[in-house]
């Protein structure tokens, strides 16, 4: 995502960097854009900002047609190939249109119950709609659930939908955390003492 909105920015002379980027984890594409859009010394009309949106999704896609299983973050397909033996239902929930695309493009399809994405949802986080209806899809509570966030607005979403959520990434110093996670792996830790 950061290439792509940085491509945008950089066209409209806006300053972008990875501390404005880390403001758009989690977020809807427009939500972004907006966030962009506030440091631009004009204003946008509404058909500009979609415009700007798609082109965004048209650069971002060009890298995701690149994407491989090889992109898969270091040692991710042991912790869900250890999960799934161990029985437990997994979902990934996420804002991204473009959430199936990657799953199928790093060929982990087959480890989730359920894939919830910005296809399916009005609110993007921090609403907790992605959260709940993965939740329901997995005909589990909120409360029996543990949400895997790296950004602000998804902890946000996981608390307010009542869930418990590790924070991994930049998400693991938030303080409403209920577990810091500082390598994928540290989430066997804690399905391991339940």
């Amino acid at each position: 995502h950061y290439l792509a909105w940085k491509a945008i920015a950089d066209e409209l002379k806006i300053p972008f960097n990875h501390k404005i980027n880390e403001k758009l984890r989690g977020v809807s594409r427009m939500a972004s854009l907006e966030i962009i859009l506030q440091k631009a010394n004009r204003t946008f009309t509404d058909s500009e900002k979609v415009a700007l949106a798609e082109c965004k999704n048209t650069i971002y896609r060009k890298y995701l047609d690149k994407m491989t299983e090889k992109d898969l973050a270091s040692g991710a397909k042991a912790v869900l190939t250890e999960l799934s033996e161990k029985g437990l239902q997994l979902a990934i929930g996420s804002s991204s249109k473009n959430t199936q695309l990657i799953v199928d493009k790093l060929q982990i399809a087959d480890f989730f119950t359920a894939i919830i994405d910005g296809n399916q949802i009005k609110h993007s986080k921090p609403d907790p709609e992605v959260f709940l209806l993965a939740a329901q899809k997995l005909e589990m509570q909120p409360a029996d659930c543990l949400v895997v966030e790296d950004a602000e607005a998804g902890v946000e979403a996981a608390i307010r939908g009542g869930f418990q959520v590790a924070g991994i990434g930049s998400a693991r110093e938030l303080d409403r955390v209920n577990y810091q996670l500082y390598f994928l792996s540290d989430l066997l830790k804690i399905v391991n003492r339940k």
